[in-house]
């Protein structure tokens, strides 16, 4: 053996004793914290009074474009003036219009006069059925012409399709435009819509077999809180909004006199559904939420304060949709974990991720709803009640 290998296998020796002696580092910091989704469990069917926040919109809204090219000479109107229908609100410098127009009614003026003339001629066998067939189609062609000349003259006039405000000017005097190109717009605020998002849940717990309910909806505003305004249903939607997974839905009301309701304004809209919503014992959660233990027991995994997930074993009842009635195990003010189930145990940290409705579109459940309680004509006043707010 070498003399230097010798001198040095000591030294390795006690090294490896030495690494084998030490202990395996252990791992640092807590393990991962898993999200889940939640919801609060709220009362029971106490009421059927639900709050929704609302905005307001144009019942009519337009912007109004010149359908010619053209270098607007005069805008007659300003931001926030009152207009009436038909009334004009700018046009452009029609000079070349006007020669256009001039040309063609030249061009139609000889056009008719010869074909006047072949009328009686063709009558008489001095021309050709051919000629005449020449001299009937140039008159009609310059007919049109003529017409055609006489619209894009029309077209430099922007006059008001309804009556309304002026919401906003786009474009400045002497400036040139393109065709539909947006130069003002227009929102008639004599009627203005009240817009506002439904969730899944209220719109399952509606009973479509009783026709005799009534639905009573109103608007309120905070600087004016005392005061109801009925509303009248326009539409629905039928297919859940893809971000916020609720459904649209639409009511009217005219132009309040106390208070100047603009359109992007907001409002607080309260729906009384106590006569159409189906009676439930106890509380209505997604079938995501219920799992089951080792004994096959149904249960749910509830968050404590400190964000820790207990096993709650509950009794259900009947299934409503996407979600399961849950009529015994639960207290008013728990959160229950809606999704992730599968992953959870005793004692386990979690993190809370935003609440979120998991809509299941029934495509015709609120608007029949909704039609059949509030008719076109009379709309849907609203009575005394208490609202509770309704997520």
């Amino acid at each position: 053996m070498p003399f230097v290998l010798r001198c040095f296998l000591p030294f390795v020796i006690l090294g490896l004793v030495l690494s084998g002696c030490q202990k395996p580092e252990e791992p640092t910091g807590e393990p991962p914290v898993r999200p889940v989704k939640t919801m609060q469990v709220t009362a029971g069917a106490t009421g059927g009074v639900r709050q929704f926040p609302a905005r307001i919109d144009s019942l009519n809204k337009a912007d109004l474009s010149f359908r010619v090219p053209g270098k607007v000479k005069q805008i007659l109107v300003v931001e926030g003036q009152e207009v009436k229908k038909g009334e004009l609100l700018a046009r452009l410098d029609d000079t070349d219009y006007r020669i256009v127009v001039n040309d063609r009614r030249a061009s139609y003026q000889k056009a008719r006069k010869d074909f006047l003339r072949a009328k009686k001629l063709i009558k008489q066998g001095y021309i050709s059925r051919t000629d005449f067939d020449k001299l009937e189609a140039a008159f009609k062609s310059a007919r049109a012409a003529l017409r055609a000349a006489e619209q894009d003259l029309a077209y430099t006039r922007l006059s008001a399709p309804f009556g309304g405000a002026v919401a906003k000017r786009y474009v400045e005097q002497f400036e040139e435009v393109r065709p539909n190109q947006p130069v003002l717009a227009l929102s008639d605020t004599s009627r203005l819509k009240v817009i506002f998002d439904v969730p899944e849940n209220i719109i399952q717990s509606i009973d479509r077999s009783d026709k005799k309910g009534r639905v009573e909806v109103w608007a309120t505003f905070d600087t004016l809180p005392e005061k109801r305004f009925p509303l009248q249903f326009l539409e629905a939607s039928t297919r859940a909004d893809p971000q916020t997974q609720t459904f649209k839905v639409t009511f009217t009301m005219p132009r309040p006199e106390q208070l100047n309701v603009l359109p992007g304004m907001t409002a607080s809209v309260t729906v009384d559904l106590t006569h159409v919503l189906r009676a439930t014992e106890g509380q209505l959660l997604p079938l995501t939420a219920v799992t089951a233990d080792a004994a096959l027991e149904p249960i749910v995994w509830v968050v404590d304060g400190n964000n820790t997930v207990h096993a709650r074993k509950v009794r259900l009842g009947g299934m409503r949709g996407s979600r399961v009635e849950v009529l015994e195990g639960l207290e008013e003010g728990m959160r229950v974990v809606t999704a992730g189930t599968a992953y959870l145990a005793e004692g386990m940290k979690v993190r809370l991720m935003p609440e979120k409705e998991q809509a299941e579109p029934r495509p015709d459940d609120l608007k029949l709803i909704l039609l059949s309680r509030c008719p076109a004509k009379g709309g849907c006043e609203g009575s005394a009640g208490k609202g509770a707010s309704a997520k």
